[in-house]
């Protein structure tokens, strides 16, 4: 089996363009929201790929799909704080649709990697 460093992998790099559409959609908030839905959302999507990267990191097959289930459990709090951003306003449909297809992309790929793993235990 050849093995790939995390920057390789389908699931970290989905994630990672994740973050980066919430950073864009994020300039757009309310000034107000700077400490509120602006920064839950920025946390909430670095911690994605960033515990996909620590689970990457573990020694332990066990450790690694703890650390990819923070990062999914991150996704789902994302998903809520769109949802929630979406119903004060800041942007419209089309952007939430195309943001919640990313999310559904990199959960489908997180849920892959965790299976992926399970089978090594």
């Amino acid at each position: 089996m050849g093995y790939k460093t995390y920057i390789e992998l389908d699931v970290w790099k989905e994630s990672r363009n994740l973050v980066v559409i919430v950073y864009d959609v994020t300039k757009k908030f309310p000034k107000e929201e700077l400490f509120g839905l602006t920064a839950q959302m920025r946390k909430a999507a670095i911690s994605i790929p960033s515990n996909i990267a620590e689970g990457c990191g573990r020694n332990h097959t066990k450790e690694s799909i703890q650390f990819l289930h923070i990062s999914r459990g991150s996704l789902f709090e994302l998903e809520t704080q769109l949802y929630l951003a979406f119903d004060q306003g800041y942007f419209d449909e089309p952007m939430l649709n195309t943001i919640l297809e990313k999310i559904t992309a990199c959960k489908k790929l997180l849920n892959g990697f965790i299976n992926y793993y399970d089978k090594l235990k």
